[in-house]
């Protein structure tokens, strides 16, 4: 792979960045191209939201790749904390430092004409023990610190609890944190920030405001089939035109979960592997697992199967 087309500076147009981005197969739309453009020159965070497998997590790994920059990822989950996403101390390696000095106790106070000059001189180590030797930077600390410009992933935001994610706007207001220990710190180089959010609870209106937004559904059914082309060039043509129109009516069905993209790309990878020439009830009834992950999905969608099959172009067995 060449040099990253924009590690020297930023794209000059949004078109720039889909060119970009075609380089690693990522099929980025026109919205999404606009947006990130101008993430990069206003220096906002941007709130990726939609389903689960519609290419968040990887539009981040992709940009990065153009960027030229290091990806640091933080995911998100009930109960995550500040101390968790920002910083924690290395407790093994202060005990090992507690232990030699310690051993050199003695030592340390020899020369010391009295009591109080000794203790004096002991709690002078006390500092060193919450210093930045002894910190152990998590995501977003690292992000602030980097020396050079990174892009930061803060990975399913939604699944965090609404005062992380207050903490996480104060963060990201100026990214500067404060360690009660050490002082504030403030960023060396601005990040690049993704966020992204499955929808599995609504983001404050206060981060809202604070991001640019950018809603990626599935895709239209020219894309998808460009995106399979991309990813899975060996599968047969009419199969794969097959795969895009069957997928497409099963995510009109009332399902548990509607199969994503990268559920699409599992299952075209199954069948050429396969070596599936039509999408006849028998390979249907064998793969369709790898499209649907609920049982009561599979039920549902083999009650329509007949219909389904015949809508997609499908031969019969």
């Amino acid at each position: 792979m060449s040099e990253a087309p924009f590690q020297s500076g930023d794209p000059g147009r949004p078109q720039d960045l889909q060119a970009a981005f075609a380089q690693y197969k990522y099929i980025l739309g026109d919205q999404a191209a606009v947006v990130l453009f101008l993430a990069g020159r206003l220096g906002k965070p941007v709130l990726v939201e939609g389903p689960a497998g519609v290419g968040k997590t990887d539009l981040s790994r992709v940009l990065a790749l153009t960027a030229g920059r290091r990806l640091i990822r933080l995911q998100c989950y009930e109960g995550l904390d500040e101390s968790k996403a920002l910083y924690e101390w290395q407790y093994g390696k202060q005990l090992l430092y507690s232990q030699i000095l310690k051993d050199k106790i003695s030592e340390t106070m020899s020369d010391q004409p009295d009591l109080d000059q000794a203790m004096e001189r002991i709690f002078s180590f006390e500092d060193l023990f919450f210093s930045e030797r002894f910190l152990q930077p998590r995501p977003l600390l690292e992000a602030i610190t980097s020396e050079r410009p990174v892009v930061l992933l803060i990975d399913e935001v939604d699944k965090s609890d609404p005062e992380f994610e207050a903490f996480l706007l104060e963060v990201l207001s100026d990214f500067t944190v404060s360690i009660p220990e050490i002082g504030t710190i403030r960023a060396q180089t601005m990040p690049l920030v993704i966020l992204t959010s499955n929808n599995s609870r609504e983001m404050s209106d206060a981060l809202k405001r604070r991001c640019l937004h950018l809603f990626l559904d599935f895709p239209p059914p020219e894309v998808e089939l460009r995106i399979i082309r991309l990813k899975v060039p060996d599968l047969r043509e009419t199969v794969a035109r097959q795969v895009v129109s069957l997928v497409e009516r099963l995510r009109g069905l009332s399902l548990k979960k509607s199969p994503s993209i990268s559920e699409t790309l599992d299952w075209a990878a199954a069948l050429v592997a396969l070596s599936v020439d039509s999408l006849s009830e028998d390979v249907l009834d064998q793969t369709l697992s790898v499209l649907l992950k609920y049982e009561s999905d599979l039920a549902r969608a083999r009650e329509k199967l007949p219909e389904l099959r015949l809508k997609a172009g499908g031969r019969s067995r």
